[in-house]
């Protein structure tokens, strides 16, 4: 990558430059108009791009249960002295939610390795939790547990005691001596003897919120850090399934890990140039997981649940008409899971693993992408029911894959006067398309439902950064910070919105754009996610106007305005977009009220190039930075960077 001039030069240097006459940008603060949502600004969690297993879901071991298309996918055999094997064993009817495990048998030494997701990422001194379920069949053997570095050499082991003649969970702590991104695991047994074993598992003990078998720390903290209104969440696309038979099922994601049903993930074979072939979904990242998630977060759930359709790209299975009572109890029940006292029978399984209050859910969505009549007459079928047993939830509902076109008209068509509270509009379109949609909302019907900007991301296809794939480049991220002022001018209709896709491996992805990226050590924030932040942790209570000569700011000489006041603390919280190549000179005058005691700050994000980006080996090339301002009589004066996405905080009375 070449060497980019970092912002902080770049900004400063703009005295050097020609820089046009001020005008002056004037700001309402007396005239709050619609309340901003505490749902403004949230994230969108789906299962691509190993986000869950091998990402934020902190287990190291690959097909831990071996119940993979093929059992022993991840892992080899370790063949050291005398004889040894391995049979795959399958319980079926016994045990259907997790029918395989492993029999091995050892007459010296003879273990299985597994690899991990792209290998293990193993820190210096820090300790790792070693589990499995085993148990005796006959003879007596001893047992360890091995770390390797990526040239296979041990870096860290503990012995496992002797298993029972019964089904146990064992348990050992072990430490690595050395920081390797790609190691891995090898269980080893010494003796003349046999056992089985299943779930067998590596977990850092240093892992969000200190969790045994949790979430991985600095993906959380990094999601953290944005402050999300909400979590929507499991999907996207994976609520659908490739078919009906491998939807998105909630109830098959609860309960004790060893008895919640894997199957394969939909992206696993989605795009055949992308195709990573040991994509699946152990659930160790289920829906209380998801619950438990937003509760950190302090973000609202909201849960998305398949409506009796496939995903219409692939298969388009529908489910039979009669069975799609099947779909409505699964909503019932999840509100049940969530909402639920512990004399209820799901509200008694979520007291039981853990969280006896409940998880106050207050929305839920009914499909994904779906569209045409189908949809619609499920639909109906959902509200009709939930909203005379549950009318305390908001119900959400869709427009489709599309920003626009004959399928996103129809469904606003059957919608409009319906009993959604909020259509999710979907778009992924190039630059140029949200710097024209900016005021896509200026002009939308006041009357209908609520507007939930579910996932929408910058595609930025330029042959020069890499063969013509798309890049999280800071030109994207200035893009969609432009449509975001749109969005928040429009607070009384937009009462939601997020980026998509959220997480992907630099080793494993299928789609990109992505907001964060991650190996196995270590994470790093997109231009895109620096935007997002800027937003959600400059949130408001109430928008205010913002014009320029009596008119809505947003294009004029490319640049880009929305404004909130904070109510509680008397703060004016301005963003503003100069997607022009010069830099632009503004006073920011404030009508109806002026700047009080406190420093004005200004928060910059820019960068050299429009093409510029973040990655693991430099993450900082397009990052915030942070400026005082000298207040004025009723403002103050702004110098808006080349490029740049500005957020003025300006104390006020």
């Amino acid at each position: 990558m070449k060497v980019i001039k970092t912002f902080a030069t770049a900004f400063f240097l703009l005295s050097a430059g020609t820089v046009s006459l001020a005008q002056t940008i004037t700001v309402k603060v007396n005239t709050p108009q619609a309340p901003v949502q505490p749902t403004m600004w949230g994230i969108f969690f789906e299962d691509i791009n190993f986000s869950a297993d091998g990402g934020i879901y902190a287990e190291l071991v690959k097909n831990r249960s071996f119940e993979f298309e093929k059992p022993l996918m991840g892992w080899k055999e370790v063949k050291k002295e005398g004889k040894g094997n391995v049979l795959i064993v399958n319980r079926g009817p016994e045990n259907a939610a997790n029918p395989r495990y492993a029999s091995i048998s050892v007459n010296g030494v003879y273990g299985l390795a597994n690899e991990g997701f792209r290998g293990i990422g193993l820190q210096q001194e820090a300790a790792y939790q070693f589990s499995y379920l085993a148990k005796a069949k006959e003879g007596s053997l001893s047992g360890k547990v091995v770390l390797l570095d990526d040239k296979g050499q041990p870096i860290g082991e503990a012995a496992i005691p002797a298993a029972g003649k019964d089904w146990q969970r064992y348990t050992v702590s072990l430490k690595a001596d050395r920081t390797v991104a790609k190691g891995s695991l090898q269980l080893v047994f010494s003796g003349n003897g046999a056992l089985d074993i299943d779930m067998v598992s590596l977990f850092p003990e240093d892992t969000w919120k200190q969790r045994p078998g949790g979430l991985r720390k600095d993906l959380v903290q990094l999601l953290a850090d944005l402050h999300p209104g909400f979590v929507r969440f499991p999907g996207g696309c994976i609520v659908e399934g490739r078919d009906l038979a491998n939807r998105y099922q909630w109830k098959k994601t609860v309960g004790k890990i060893e008895d919640r049903t894997l199957i394969v993930n939909r992206w696993n074979t989605e795009f055949a140039h992308r195709a990573p072939g040991d994509y699946y979904q152990s659930y160790g990242l289920g829906f209380y997981e998801y619950f438990l998630l937003s509760e950190d977060l302090g973000a609202q759930p909201l849960p998305i649940l398949n409506c009796g359709m496939a995903c219409q790209y692939n298969t388009g299975e529908l489910a039979d008409d009669d069975d799609v009572e099947t779909y409505i109890q699964d909503a019932l029940d999840l509100i049940e899971f969530a909402n639920g006292d512990a004399a209820t029978k799901w509200g008694k399984l979520r007291a039981e693993m853990g969280h006896p209050t409940p998880f106050n859910l207050r929305m839920m969505g009914v499909g994904n992408e779906q569209w045409d009549s189908q949809y619609i007459a499920r639909y109906q079928r959902f509200e009709k029911v939930l909203k005379e047993k549950h009318p305390e939830i908001k119900l959400v509902s869709t427009s489709g894959p599309s920003e626009s076109g004959d399928r996103f008209n129809y469904l606003w068509s059957k919608l409009k006067n319906s009993r959604a509270d909020l259509i999710d509009e979907h778009y992924y379109m190039g630059p140029e398309w949200f710097l024209k949609n900016a005021a896509r909302y200026d002009n939308y019907d006041r009357k209908g439902p609520k507007i939930f900007a579910g996932e929408y991301a910058a595609h930025v296809r330029d042959k020069e950064i890499d063969g013509a794939e798309t890049r999280n480049t800071w030109g994207s991220a200035l893009a969609e910070a432009a449509f975001m002022t749109g969005l928040e001018r429009n607070a009384d209709i937009v009462h939601m919105a997020s980026y998509a896709p959220l997480l992907a491996h630099v080793d494993a992805w299928q789609w990109r754009p992505d907001l964060i990226w991650f190996d196995n050590l270590r994470a790093v924030g997109t231009p895109n996610y620096y935007v997002q932040k800027l937003f959600a942790n400059n949130l408001g209570t109430h928008t205010v106007p913002v014009t320029m000569n009596n008119t809505v700011l947003t294009g004029q000489d490319n640049v880009y305005a929305s404004a909130t006041i904070d109510q509680n603390t008397h703060r004016l919280l301005l963003k503003i977009v100069n997607a022009s190549d010069k830099p632009l000179n503004y006073k920011v005058a404030l009508q109806g009220g002026a700047p009080a005691k406190g420093t004005p700050v200004q928060q910059v994000l820019t960068s050299a190039n429009k093409t510029d980006y973040n990655t693991l080996e430099q993450p900082g090339v397009v990052k915030p930075v942070e400026r005082q301002l000298k207040a004025e009589k009723n403002g103050v004066n702004v110098e808006l960077a080349a490029n740049s996405l500005n957020v003025i905080v300006i104390p006020y009375k």
